[in-house]
């Protein structure tokens, strides 16, 4: 007879490659290049062809620096769309995009020229394109290294010769259609930079400006009463923009509002009746008796002197004066303000602004002619001062619009742009542009639901759109003036031709070739001369990125299914992509809306370099790997704003290991598991094991809602807690003894791997999005299906369907009745190894007593498989009366829980303690069970265990 067994050898301990220790930062980049040497994101899309299309499409950054984490935060979530998307069954291609053009790229190549102007206009835009390349390069790394898979080999960009072709196009299809006009109107202007800019390109900043009131010598005329005020009342004023007093055209007064005239030791002022006090506070006045009351509407066509000027200015009336600050007296200047100039444009006034690109006064007073208006500001509330006409002034601290890219305090200032105008129908439409994009909004969702009403109030109240700049490096405006009359050429046709020239040079082509050359030969003006001169200003970069959906979202992928961005991007992206959607196509450009928040700090802070409280994407990556970064973005509630700290990623690093060593310990028992030969069908499993993998199908069921939903902090957690909590400390736990201890190839033990693999093939499957480089890394190690593919990211999610094992109803109610038990058994377990009543759990064991028929039923029912479920060495139900009035835990019916020394020897192959260790006369120091194990283990040939 053979000599008995090495008891140790007996046991199937866990055997796996799959390392505890994960080494992103040192691992992922040869993930990395595994996958482009595959070409995965070409396989799985070759794999998806013919699925139902989905498309996300990409808000272009601008390529300059180095990724922030907001970028990062962005880019990831959107790569977890297309990633879910596409597990889900769709073929979801994801094509990159880069914003080249406008002045974020214009600042920086100018810093590399030290300064502006230094190049031709030709060069410097050849320099722009070389730079904006370089940071496309770069970024494509950065991105690539955060594991988000796209077409990197072939990404738009704003500055390639078709899309410069199709912004130009689009432009002229606003123009053709009737909404572009030129006009002289106030638009935000930064002097550092000597452009206009859109309301999306200014950020409001804290600012300080002289706050001043001012007194305006009352004239005479006026109705009603009014018309009798004395010469000895001046009406009173107040600006944070003494610069634009020399412009003053007008004081506006609100209709229904009650003036009155007070008397001052500062003289007879005239003001709201609601502002007396303010204005005693703010100018340090005494004394003021009211004089005389008048109403609003009496002052129209009052006539009132400049304090320094020789004209006298007009009383207006506007709904828009407030008594919210100031006198209920606005001080208007047509060319410096949009309600001023709407003021001027109803009432006749002049719209003066006499301002060059640079801020600098063209004409006025010695004291300030020349000087740029910020450094005008003090000139002139000492001129106002000389001449006896400032009641008061003092600095004020206020939130003021700033130039976007160079943060310096802009202007509004009157030019003459190009605009499309937004209350415009096009030819044959029956709404206007701003009506068709309102009544799209409704036709959209929304994730947010809020961002719908901000979507629609933006739309709602926004001015006409100011489209043109006074830059180089854009898309030139393509408008042709006739060299002998002034005459705009509108032959599109022959304006079309010039975007043949565009598609094979691009937009470069405006600056290397005449007028003659690039429009059709002949081309004639109605005066008959041929000769022509080329617009100089370029389109407003929101109109570049704005009509990206035309450019890249062809047949089928227009509208896309949904576009992701950050909230500024109502006043940017999603607000011009949906203005030159309905304008062009008369329909929103997105499915879709979804909106995450800001990137904070620990202390809810925003983020900068300034404050020393930023992390980047590549120190994170660096430190903790890709993975935990995605981690952190699957994590959080990304529609709010979200914080970032050391803090957060340590703890998510913890969250991480155990998520992994949840994983290990399951490969680890599949080391001779071959599920083509060794899986037990659904049906067949044990009853436990049954009831642990319907759970998992309903956690699939749950996490492809929360996907679908894009609740991706959802599925995090909920994965986490399931490996953590369910698994870990609970199913596996009670599964080792069976694991380890039964043949290899014994049925139970069959069972118990069927339902590990089922449960980690469906976890790696659900968590691949979220964790690109482990879940292929796990995906390596886990017995495959035959129809397996050999990457994760190619598989699709698990079908809830295929993971159910049709347990009915009572027997899953059971088991969660019994993991109620278990949890109060083991809190009573805990309680006694720290009375030293008993070491380990094995040395116990567990008296259960209730009165409770049906938690006495349940119990008597598993009572052979409780010893396994709490992990101790026998267990025993009573039926006892006296125990229905024990407190239960854990929503326990009532239930008395004892523990005692477990009865018998323990077991020297699986250690738990039996009476009847030493009957085998073969194995001595051997239980029942292992009798029986070793028994099976001796029956199969050579003692295999596959």
């Amino acid at each position: 007879m053979a000599e008995p067994l090495e008891l140790k050898k007996t046991l199937n301990l866990p055997k796996t490659d799959f390392p505890m220790k994960a080494n992103l930062p040192q691992n992922e980049p040869n993930q990395l290049a595994a996958w482009q040497e595959e070409s995965l994101y070409e396989r799985i899309l070759e794999a998806r062809k013919g699925k139902p299309l989905f498309v996300l499409h990409d808000g272009p950054p601008y390529p300059t620096g180095e990724i922030h984490l907001g970028t990062g935060l962005n880019k990831t979530l959107k790569d977890l769309v297309v990633k879910t998307k596409s597990m889900a069954g769709h073929y979801a291609p994801y094509v990159p995009g880069w914003d080249c053009h406008g002045l974020p790229i214009e600042t920086q190549v100018e810093k590399e020229l030290g300064g502006k102007g230094k190049v031709p206009p030709a060069e410097f835009r050849k320099l722009c394109r070389e730079f904006a390349t370089r940071y496309v390069e770069q970024h494509k790394r950065d991105f690539k290294r955060l594991g988000i898979f796209g077409r990197w080999n072939d990404p738009y960009l704003t500055m390639s010769f078709d899309y410069e072709a199709t912004i130009a196009g689009a432009f002229l299809d606003f123009m053709e259609s009737g909404y572009v006009y030129r006009g002289r109107k106030p638009v935000y202007w930064c002097i550092h930079d000597s452009t206009a800019l859109a309301e999306a390109e200014v950020e409001y900043e804290d600012h300080t400006s002289p706050s001043i009131w001012v007194k305006f010598a009352v004239v005479g005329g006026g109705s009603d009463e009014a018309a009798k005020i004395a010469n000895d009342v001046s009406a009173v004023i107040w600006t944070t923009t003494p610069w634009t007093i020399p412009h003053n055209r007008a004081l506006a007064f609100h209709p229904n509002f009650e003036y009155v005239v007070v008397d001052t030791e500062k003289g007879a002022l005239l003001l709201a009746a609601d502002r007396v006090a303010a204005l005693q506070s703010e100018c340090g006045i005494k004394e003021a008796r009211v004089r005389a009351k008048f109403k609003g509407s009496d002052f129209s066509g009052m006539k009132f002197q400049h304090p320094f000027l020789p004209i006298e200015v007009p009383g207006i009336l506007a709904d828009y004066v407030t008594l919210d600050q100031g006198t209920g007296i606005v001080h208007t200047a047509p060319g410096h303000g949009a309600d001023d100039f709407y003021s001027g444009q109803k009432y006749g006034l002049e719209t003066y602004a006499p301002i060059d690109d640079r801020g600098r006064y063209l004409e006025g007073l010695p004291e300030y002619k020349g000087k740029d208006v910020f450094t005008a500001n003090p000139i002139i509330v000492k001129l106002l001062e000389d001449r006896g006409a400032l009641l008061g002034h003092h600095e004020y601290k206020h939130s003021y619009p700033h130039c976007w890219r160079c943060h310096n305090p802009v202007i509004f200032r009157a030019t003459e742009q190009w605009f499309i105008e937004i209350d415009a129908m096009a030819h044959g439409r029956g709404a206007s542009l701003r009506q068709q994009a309102l009544d799209e909004i409704r036709h959209v969702k929304w994730i947010p639901a809020w961002g719908q009403d901000r979507m629609y109030d933006m739309i709602a109240e926004r001015p006409d759109w100011c489209v043109s700049r006074q830059r180089f490096w854009g898309v030139p405006i393509i408008v042709f003036y006739c060299d002998a009359c002034n005459t705009r050429l509108e032959d599109f046709a022959a304006l079309r031709h010039v975007l043949r020239w565009f598609e094979k040079e691009g937009a470069d082509a405006w600056y290397q070739h005449s007028p003659e050359e690039l429009l059709p030969a002949g081309t004639k003006c109605s005066c008959g001369s041929t000769r022509w001169r080329k617009e100089n200003d370029i389109l407003d970069v929101w109109f570049d990125s704005g009509s990206s959906h035309l450019a890249v979202l062809k047949g089928p992928e227009w509208p896309a299914d949904v576009y992701l961005e950050g909230p500024d991007q109502y006043r940017g992206w999603f607000h011009s992509s949906l203005l030159v959607a309905t304008g062009i196509k008369h329909k929103a450009p997105f499915r879709s809306v979804v909106t995450h928040g800001w990137t904070l700090d620990e202390k809810g802070q925003p983020m900068s370099k300034s404050l020393g409280n930023a992390l980047y994407p590549n120190e994170i990556v660096e430190r903790w790997g890709a993975d935990l970064l995605r981690l952190w973005v699957a994590s959080v509630e990304y529609q709010a704003d979200v914080k970032m700290s050391e803090r957060v990623m340590t703890q998510l690093s913890e969250a991480y290991r155990k998520i992994r060593n949840t994983f290990r310990f399951a490969l680890g028992n599949l080391s001779n598991f071959d599920p083509a030969h060794d899986a037990v069908p659904n049906d067949q499993l044990e009853e436990f094991d049954r009831w642990m993998v319907e759970r998992t199908a309903e956690l699939v069921t749950k996490c492809r809602d929360w996907y679908a939903a894009y609740d991706f902090h959802r599925v995090y957690h909920a994965i986490h807690d399931f490996s953590v909590v369910d698994l870990s400390s609970f199913y596996y736990d009670v599964l080792k003894d069976r694991l380890y201890t039964k043949a290899a190839r014994n049925k139970s033990r069959r069972s118990a791997q069927t339902a590990v693999w089922k449960i980690t093939s469906a976890l790696v499957r659900l968590i691949a999005p979220i964790l690109v480089f482990t879940s292929e890394e796990i995906w390596k190690y886990l017995p495959k299906a035959q129809s397996d593919p050999p990457s994760v990211h190619m598989s699709l999610f698990p079908e809830a369907e295929a993971l159910a094992t049709k347990i009915d109803a009572q027997k899953k109610e059971a088991w969660e009745e019994l993991a109620k038990v278990r949890a109060a058994v083991l809190l009573k377990l805990e309680q006694a190894r720290n009375a030293k009543s008993i070491g380990g759990s094995l040395e116990a064991k567990v008296i259960l007593a209730s009165g409770a028929p049906k938690l006495l039923g349940v119990l008597r029912s598993y009572a052979q498989q409780l010893p396994a479920l709490f992990i101790v060495s026998q267990v025993e139900v009573r039926d006892d009366p006296a125990a229905s009035s024990a407190p239960g835990g854990d929503g326990v019916q009532p239930l008395m829980i004892q523990i005692e020394k477990a009865q018998g020897k323990k077991c020297d192959r699986c250690w738990n303690y039996s009476v009847h260790v030493g009957e085998n006369h073969r194995y001595q120091t051997v239980c029942e069970r292992c009798s029986e194990a070793l028994s099976e283990i001796e029956s199969t040939p050579a003692h295999a265990t596959p």
